[in-house]
């Protein structure tokens, strides 16, 4: 069964099918160049890994249950100050865990010599939010932009924040950033939204070679089918993250349309 939206299916972006959705992708665009890209070059699938704390658990100490009794102090020194009351059951917290994380991303390499020509990176909720993620991201995305290195940077999650570039004061839900190390500092930004098809986009390579387009609606409709997200979504629920009014009223009237919802 296809993806009932056109483009991007918000759907997607829960954090519990976040990560999975991010390996099909890079799965999916590795297997797609490659044939086109041989003999001259090679597609490698890498993976940047870091630890870090999980967002959601940064303060040890509180607790995930809200209800606790509280009395106030009469002493004339601590007047207006509530305190928890003691009790003799314990109150179950969460403690902060690090966490290992793995990003993948794409290297397209010359064959024979190993330059790396174009670097393919998909970004993840850890890269659009401050923290070790975030500053990781920055640190690699700088040194390619410092670097003769053409960089296509896919960003399909509407919630954090965007990385930087300027121009025109573009706001959009969704991009794609396709960078020339030969231009800088300019780049072609492909900014979309719910309603609108994910478009093509070519893959830089050296001046000289011609350039395989990219169909990532194309691709993502094919992983929706295989992975089978059609018997996973319940498309009767909000989506996380939740969507604005205008594009709630449009997504409910797009899968009411489809008999779903």
């Amino acid at each position: 069964m296809p993806s009932p939206f056109p483009g991007m299916n918000p759907y997607l972006e829960h954090p519990n099918l976040w990560s999975g959705l991010h390996h099909w992708l890079i799965i999916e665009i590795a297997r797609y160049l490659s044939p086109q890209l041989r003999p001259k070059y090679r597609v490698a699938v890498q993976v940047r890994m870091y630890e870090t704390i999980e967002e959601n658990s940064l303060f040890v100490g509180i607790p995930d249950v809200t209800v606790i009794s509280r009395q106030t102090v009469t002493d004339s020194t601590m007047t207006n100050v509530a305190v928890a009351a003691t009790t003799a059951q314990p109150v179950r917290v969460t403690i902060p865990m690090p966490m290992t994380i793995k990003e993948g991303y794409l290297e397209v390499r010359e064959v024979g010599t190993e330059a790396l020509v174009t670097t393919i990176e998909i970004l993840s909720p850890t890269n659009k939010r401050s923290g070790k993620g975030r500053e990781m991201y920055e640190e690699k995305r700088e040194k390619v932009l410092l670097s003769r290195t053409n960089l296509v940077e896919i960003d399909l999650l509407r919630q954090g924040n965007p990385m930087k570039f300027q121009g025109n004061n573009i706001e959009s839900q969704y991009r794609i950033l396709v960078c020339r190390g030969n231009n800088r500092p300019y780049a072609d930004l492909y900014a979309f939204n719910l309603p609108d098809a994910i478009p093509s986009f070519p893959l830089p390579l050296r001046s000289e070679d011609t350039e395989p387009v990219i169909d990532l609606q194309a691709l993502l409709n094919g992983i929706y089918d295989t992975s089978g997200y059609d018997m996973v979504l319940d498309y009767s629920q909000e989506p996380v993250p939740s969507l604005s009014e205008s594009d709630a009223t449009c997504a409910d009237a797009l899968l009411r349309s489809q008999g779903l919802g």
